[in-house]
């Protein structure tokens, strides 16, 4: 268990890397800290995670039993980075100068009201145009996946080919007729 220590209490560091340095073998702790994996006597496991330091640690060769429980306490890392400020343009002077020879014609500003309407989207949508999503929308969509990706980390998803719930959803839709052409 991967555990740090927060205004004297320990609470768990979620989805940490743990991994054998020099291997291609490692998982990643669940969203308690938790997290299983097989090791031989005197393996090395190295523990990472984003902002906390890196803890490696060896399995003793003196176990008896064929199990072995960690609990880990990990210190948090704080980075500071410089403050970055990114410019279009290589000066104000410049910016100045580009701004005033904008071209903004009121065809250009006709097409960008036409492309943002929601009319126009919701019309693109129903006829199956690419649309491209929202800010929103896309980090919906991609948080979505990242937390579906989370649950099964290190192991194999299940495969609903053996749920038996799933074939009989699969016979009554055929029976039903869901899987016939629709003019």
């Amino acid at each position: 268990m991967l555990l740090t220590e927060v205004d004297g209490q320990l609470t768990p560091v979620p989805y940490a890397s743990v991994f054998l340095p020099g291997r291609s073998r490692g998982t990643y702790a669940d969203y308690r800290g938790f997290f299983t994996m097989v090791v031989e006597r005197g393996d090395q496991i190295r523990f990472n995670c984003l902002g906390f330091q890196p803890v490696t640690i060896t399995i003793p060769d003196t176990l008896t039993q064929e199990r072995y429980s960690i609990v880990q306490l990990m210190s948090q890392d704080a980075y500071l980075l410089p403050e970055t400020v990114i410019f279009p343009w290589p000066s104000r002077e410049h910016f100045k100068i580009e701004f005033l020879k904008m071209d903004v014609t009121p065809e250009l500003q006709r097409y960008a009201v036409e492309n943002l309407a929601n009319d126009y989207l919701a019309e693109a949508r129903k006829n199956d145009q690419i649309v491209p999503y929202s800010g929103r929308e896309s980090a919906n969509f991609y948080l979505r996946q990242q937390a579906r990706e989370y649950v099964y980390i290190g192991q194999t998803p299940p495969m609903n080919i053996f749920s038996p719930i799933a074939w009989a959803q699969f016979f009554k839709a055929w029976e039903n007729g869901d899987f016939k052409k629709k003019d």
